[in-house]
C-alpha cells in the first residue's frame, strides 16, 4: 500500500500542462521558421507533412513533402524500421515535421529524437505559417 502512495505521489508531482510540455520539448532544439524550411529542403531535408487528409484535402500540400499520417511517423521514419519510408535512409537524415500550425509536429519531434532521428525538428506555425509566408503549395 505504502509504495502504490508513493508511486501515485511522484506520478503526481511530475504532471505538467500541455503548455509547460511543449516549452520542456521545444528547449532541446532549434525549430525552423518557413524560410529556413525552404532553404533545409533545398539542401537536401526531408519534410514531412503530419496534417490529416481532411487538412491536406482543403489546404493543399507542400511541394516535395512526405506525407506521413501523425499515427504512422516512427514507423516511417525509423531508418531500421520493416515499415520504413524509403526516405528514412538515416538516423543523420535532417527531417522537418510541419502539422497544421506546429504544435502536433514538436511532439512528434521527441518522439523522433527518442528514436535516434537527431536532427528532427519542426516548422514554427506549420502548415499555416508556410502558407502565409507565401511559399510555395500545391492545390
Amino acid at each position: 500500500m505504502r509504495t502504490e502512495q508513493a508511486g501515485t505521489e511522484q506520478a503526481a508531482a511530475e504532471r505538467v500542462g500541455i503548455d509547460e510540455l511543449l516549452e520542456r520539448v521545444r528547449s532541446g532544439y532549434e525549430r525552423l521558421g518557413p524560410d529556413e524550411a525552404r532553404a533545409a529542403a533545398a539542401e537536401g531535408a526531408l519534410l514531412v507533412d503530419i496534417r490529416y487528409a481532411e487538412l491536406r484535402t482543403r489546404d493543399g500540400l507542400i511541394p516535395g513533402a512526405l506525407v506521413v499520417e501523425r499515427n504512422e511517423l516512427e514507423w516511417r521514419l525509423d531508418p531500421l524500421g520493416s515499415h520504413r519510408a524509403a526516405e528514412a535512409v538515416s538516423h543523420g537524415l535532417r527531417v522537418v515535421v510541419i502539422c497544421n500550425e506546429g504544435y502536433a509536429s514538436s511532439l512528434a519531434v521527441e518522439s523522433l529524437h527518442r528514436l535516434g532521428l537527431y536532427r528532427a525538428t519542426d516548422l514554427v506555425g506549420g502548415f499555416q505559417a508556410w502558407r502565409a509566408a507565401g511559399l510555395p503549395v500545391d492545390a
